[in-house]
């Protein structure tokens, strides 16, 4: 099962007191292979991430990693419960970063659906940010664009 579907992703990142709301609807591609789904799509100038392709890979209701590829490269492993250390291309050059996810919640079908998570990103063990991802799937019409 692969199709293309429009992805609604709402972000809010958090440093001490400041906090920065991003939000983007983007055509990308929506699969299910060997029981996981994948949540493909190109990132924008808008996110700061032009040349960049993100996938999710949805691994049941506990683990989430997100692949960077094309312009930068990452791979952030986040496991409900669980801190995991991964390494970050910010562009100028990569660094190890740990990741603690607080919350996983996935609510995806055949037909799309909703994914949540929660995480706190540190960077030599010290609190760099808090996030809150909201991503929602929904089949494309027939005039999507592929990609």
């Amino acid at each position: 099962m692969k199709k293309d579907v429009l992805i609604d992703i709402k972000s809010l990142h958090q440093v001490d007191d400041a906090s920065d709301t991003m939000e983007l609807t983007t055509i990308g591609s929506f699969t299910r292979m060997n029981g996981n789904y994948y949540i493909t799509y190109r990132e924008s100038e808008a996110t700061g991430l032009d040349g960049v392709v993100t996938t999710l890979k949805v691994e049941g209701d506990r683990k989430v990693t997100l692949i960077r590829g094309g312009a930068q490269h990452s791979r952030l492993v986040l496991e409900k419960g669980q801190r995991h250390h991964c390494a970050y291309d910010t562009g100028f050059g990569a660094m190890m970063v740990g990741i603690f996810a607080e919350q996983i919640d996935v609510e995806l079908k055949e037909t799309g659906g909703k994914l949540h998570f929660r995480y706190n990103l540190d960077i030599n063990a010290d609190l760099a940010s808090r996030n809150d991802v909201q991503i929602t799937i929904r089949e494309a019409g027939n005039n999507a664009c592929q990609m």
